[in-house]
């Protein structure tokens, strides 16, 4: 019986998976990595694994780490055609959360996934990853591309990275000290930054062929796709200078859920809803959606991205600070004993 007949040669591109693209998009970030440089990199981009040493100028540091991804935000990135400002929400998400504990981000790795690797698209959205890493002065020093024929529809990708972080062991930010009487801060937002976009588009797919224009000044598609606020810099700076009791970073679960994780046992927030203005995008998906003030507050970050927590003789001269580094600083509640009542008021 004769062999059958030997079936013709194939390679890793023909099934699928091009190296060469792969190594293109390669040489397209690292220019853009090396502009995220600082101290402590010993070797990033390019090597098995990247190597970082901590600041001598720590005396007992202690890393701190966070990882997240850009959730549903990516369907109207591809729907819209807009990549550049995810690679800045993935940033963002990590960096902020590391913040909360007073710490310094020191570096930052990225995962981008795809069926068919689109050079020009990938290199827009890790262009983003590395301005985010130099806006909030940590270094991009390493990641992965993966093509994964047959696992993403074409022109979708997904996106997930991590931070690594250091602050002193005596300064790290727990909440512990937080008391009745602390006055609670609020950094605005830039927007909706990167949670709740699963309602974000049952909104816009409410509203098909009557959206709006412009929403705060900017082109609606614009306005919902507003990065996240990196707060790094400027709470760092707030940090070194004033006594800062708590953060919260406000994310997946809005202010009622975010502001409880920093608070000690029976201590409650209680805020203030007409100390920080009503955002045109936020009104029009409260009003889109016919959504409920409870429910605008634990799934949206309403307008407030930061919360600080500081003693009330520290209040205006924190504030100050944060709006000289470019925040908008708004005074929105207090902390008070918890009571009966939930964990956050909003009145």
């Amino acid at each position: 019986m004769s062999p059958p007949a030997a079936a013709s040669p194939i390679s890793y591109k023909d099934a699928g998976v091009d190296i060469d693209a792969g190594d293109a998009l390669v040489e397209r970030i690292k220019p853009l990595a090396r502009k995220t440089l600082r101290d402590g990199v010993m070797a990033g981009i390019g090597g098995f694994g990247a190597l970082f040493e901590v600041p001598k100028r720590f005396k007992e540091p202690v890393l701190v780490s966070g990882t997240d991804g850009v959730g549903t935000k990516l369907k109207l990135a591809f729907e819209w055609n807009m990549h550049d400002g995810v690679g800045i929400d993935l940033v963002a998400m990590s960096v902020n959360d590391v913040l909360v504990q007073g710490a310094e981000p020191l570096f930052f790795l990225d995962y981008f996934a795809c069926g068919k690797l689109d050079v020009d698209v990938a290199a827009a959205v890790v262009g983003g990853i590395a301005r985010g890493c130099e806006l909030s002065g940590c270094a991009l020093i390493g990641g992965e591309t993966a093509e994964m024929p047959g696992m993403y529809p074409p022109g979708e990708y997904d996106l997930a990275g991590f931070a690594v972080g250091v602050v002193e062991k005596s300064a790290i930010l727990t909440g512990a000290g937080v008391q009745a009487g602390d006055v609670v801060l609020g950094l605005a937002s830039s927007g909706v930054h990167s949670n709740g976009f699963s309602l974000v588009r049952e909104c816009i797919a409410r509203a098909a062929g009557r959206l709006p224009a412009q929403l705060d000044g900017q082109p609606f598609r614009q306005a919902v796709m507003q990065p996240t606020r990196l707060y790094v810099k400027s709470v760092l700076a707030a940090l070194a200078r004033h006594p800062v009791k708590a953060l919260a970073h406000i994310t997946g679960g809005g202010l009622l859920e975010n502001i409880p994780r920093v608070l000690p046992a029976g201590l409650a927030a209680h805020l203030d809803r007409d100390g920080w203005p009503r955002t045109e995008l936020f009104a029009w998906l409260q009003a889109t959606a016919g959504i409920d003030d409870i429910e605008m507050n634990r799934t949206f970050n309403n307008g407030i991205g930061m919360v600080v927590v500081v003693p009330p003789d520290a209040a205006a001269p924190t504030a100050e600070s944060l709006r000289a580094m470019g925040e908008t600083v708004y005074a929105i509640g207090s902390i008070a004993q918890h009571g009966t009542g939930a964990a956050v008021v909003i009145r």
